[in-house]
Order: structure tokens, then C-alpha cells, then sequence
């Protein structure tokens, strides 16, 4: 870990002066901690969670309000909807907490995003969605923000177990010109300074995020390749099986944290 953070210091990236002293052990951050597991909610700025915990403040709500509206929109040459074959989207309780899951047809992972290309293409024969869309990010966001409070519970069993572990070997695995793994900011250094922010425990259960960085909603794999790019690797295409088998590892990770679609972090 010494080693880590001289590298992370040296690069500018980390400043060990005052780690830990804000959100420390001792709050009792309710469902926002489950054993050692924190949301990343306990690691933004009071303001940042306040706005979050008011849906009319919190901006994610904005492009959901519009994906409501596509539910009940006919699209594509088969004129369906949503809302035809599945209901009221409050049907979906529970759905988004679970992903992703393995999809026998593909013989690989699938992320909500997936999962709403695949039912635009297969099922309404429209055109699919760019992953970072307002239509794309405002829907995943709608599905998800049906299990809102609800322990996320992502399965690895029978077929997921190999795509898992692939997950968790690129979480592991040094990378970029800085020689570091997702590992070495999120477990060896949660709670020290990125620049301005402190680290997280990366912990997904609130995407798609609005990032006050961003200024707008993006999907956990946009924030993936952010990562990527602040180690000097090599970024994956957003859907890639590499980025979908990291979301599987560190989704189950997240095991038991409340989802919180739209999340608000810094």
C-alpha cells in the first residue's frame, strides 16, 4: 500500500494530508454501510448528498421524467411500446438490483442497457440506443430507480461464475502507465484525497450517476473508462465484455448496499 501511494502521489493524483478525517467509521451511515462495505454516498460532500436525497433537486430525476414518456411510446416498425408488453414500469421492482445476469442466447453477461437495445431491436424492431444517450441513460436510469432502496443482488452462480472471475481479474490486474488496478484506489486507498475528492470504494450501485463533474447523467461504463484514463491505459468501448464482466464483479461486490439510481456524486 506504501508503495501505491507514492505512486499515486507522485503522479499528482493522491495527497495523504488529512485522509480519512471526513466521513469517518464512527457515523452511522444507516443502509448506505453494510459491514465494511460503504456507498459512495458516505464519501461526497454534505451538499452533494443533499441534493441527491431531494428528488426535486436531484438533476438525474429530469431525464427519467423523459424516459417515462418513452415507456408509453410506440417506436420501430412493430409500433410497440414498453409499457405494452411489460406494464407500468413499477413492475419492474426489484429487476435492476440484479444486474447483470446471464443471457443464454448470447452465452454472455447483460446489462440493463443491453437488455433495452435487445428489446428495441428484437421486440420493437427499432433502431438501438447509443449507450450514452439521453434516451439510453434516462430509460436504464427509470429501470433501475425501480429498485431504489432495495439491496442490490447480483448472482455469480452457474454460468456467471467464469465471466465473474474474469471481472475480477481485470480489477486486480495493474494497467496503464501508472501501473495501477481498480484495486489499489478502491480497497488499498478508499477514504485518502484524489485531487479534490476522496476516494470511494467504487462501489456502482447508484448508476447511471449524475457526476457534478460532468454536469449531467452518465452510465457506470462511461466512469470506467474515466478510471482507465487517470491510470494511462487503454480505455474499453462502453459495452465491451471487458467493462460488462468488471460490472459484474463489482456490482456483487456491492452485494446488500441500497440502489440509489439517481445517485448524486461529486
Amino acid at each position: 500500500m506504501r508503495r501505491i501511494g507514492i505512486v499515486l502521489a507522485a503522479a499528482g493524483l493522491i495527497s495523504v494530508a488529512g485522509a480519512g478525517v471526513a466521513y469517518t467509521d464512527s457515523i452511522d451511515w444507516g443502509t448506505y454501510q453494510v459491514g465494511d462495505k460503504r456507498s459512495g454516498y458516505t464519501y461526497a460532500q454534505p451538499e452533494t448528498r443533499a441534493m441527491q436525497d431531494d428528488d426535486f433537486e436531484n438533476p438525474g430525476f429530469l431525464l427519467m421524467d423523459q424516459a417515462a414518456t418513452l415507456w408509453e411510446t410506440p417506436d420501430g416498425a412493430a409500433g410497440k411500446a414498453c409499457v405494452g408488453c411489460h406494464g407500468d414500469v413499477e413492475s419492474l421492482a426489484g429487476v435492476g438490483a440484479t444486474y447483470p445476469v446471464y443471457f443464454e442466447p448470447w452465452g454472455k453477461m447483460m446489462t440493463v442497457e443491453q437488455r433495452i437495445n435487445q428489446c428495441r431491436t428484437e421486440g420493437m424492431k427499432a433502431d438501438p440506443w447509443k449507450w450514452e444517450s439521453d434516451e439510453m441513460l434516462g430509460m436504464t436510469a427509470l429501470v433501475k430507480h425501480q429498485s431504489r432502496g432495495m439491496p442490490v443482488n447480483v448472482s455469480i452462480d452457474g454460468p456467471a461464475k467464469p465471466f465473474y472471475e474474469k471481472g475480477e481479474a481485470f480489477y486486480y490486474e495493474r494497467r496503464g502507465q501508472l501501473d495501477l488496478a481498480c484495486a489499489n484506489c478502491h480497497m488499498d486507498n478508499a477514504g485518502l484525497q484524489l485531487r479534490a475528492n476522496t476516494l470511494s470504494q467504487g462501489m456502482p450501485n447508484g448508476f447511471p450517476t449524475y457526476r457534478l463533474k460532468w454536469q449531467k447523467v452518465g452510465s457506470l461504463h462511461r466512469r470506467l473508462r474515466g478510471c482507465n484514463d487517470q491510470v494511462r491505459a487503454e480505455p474499453y468501448e462502453r459495452g465491451s465484455d471487458e467493462y460488462v464482466n468488471l460490472e459484474l464483479f463489482i456490482m456483487h461486490r456491492a452485494n446488500g448496499l441500497p440502489v440509489e439510481t439517481p445517485a448524486v456524486r461529486n
